[in-house]
């Protein structure tokens, strides 16, 4: 295993970068961070309300499938709210020395293995939790390091 550390400008993050990770979403040829908008910056630690975004999220039409993003095992289902609402639902994968959670998709299962690449599930409807926003996905190293280098 290496380490890398990666310093990208505000100016390129929205800019797909090399990694071992494939392609998200089946709506975009690559993997593009969302930039800003009403809601906030998809970037990994951008600023919020009351926190730093733990995540990165990686533009997806509403309904796009999703891929997974390495070969392994997925280990459970996550939720990223308290509280019911139309997009409260997601994914923890395992595998390769990788542990992320992916956000705003309905998977196809919530446990076994999946390999690279082959279909996890579906991004659910953003713009009815928040209108206007960028629909993407949500991604989250398990450590909370930032995923950015992989995508």
């Amino acid at each position: 295993m290496f380490s890398t550390t990666v310093f990208v400008s505000a100016a390129l993050i929205s800019t797909a970068l090399a990694g071992p990770w494939v392609n998200i979403c089946a709506s975009k040829s690559s993997n593009e961070i969302r930039t800003c908008d009403s809601y906030g910056c998809g970037q990994y630690s951008a600023q919020r309300t009351h926190r730093r975004h733990p995540g990165v999220d990686v533009l997806c039409s509403d309904g796009s499938v999703v891929y997974a993003p390495f070969t392994g095992m997925i280990v459970g289902q996550e939720k990223p709210y308290r509280d019911k609402n139309a997009i409260n639902n997601g994914v923890r994968l395992s595998g390769r020395g990788f542990c992320v959670k992916m956000f705003y998709i309905k998977p196809m299962k919530y446990r076994g293995s999946i390999k690279r690449g082959e279909k996890l599930g579906t991004v659910l409807p953003l713009q009815r939790v928040y209108p206007g926003i960028q629909s993407h996905v949500h991604i989250e190293n398990c450590d909370s390091s930032d995923p950015t280098a992989y995508l």
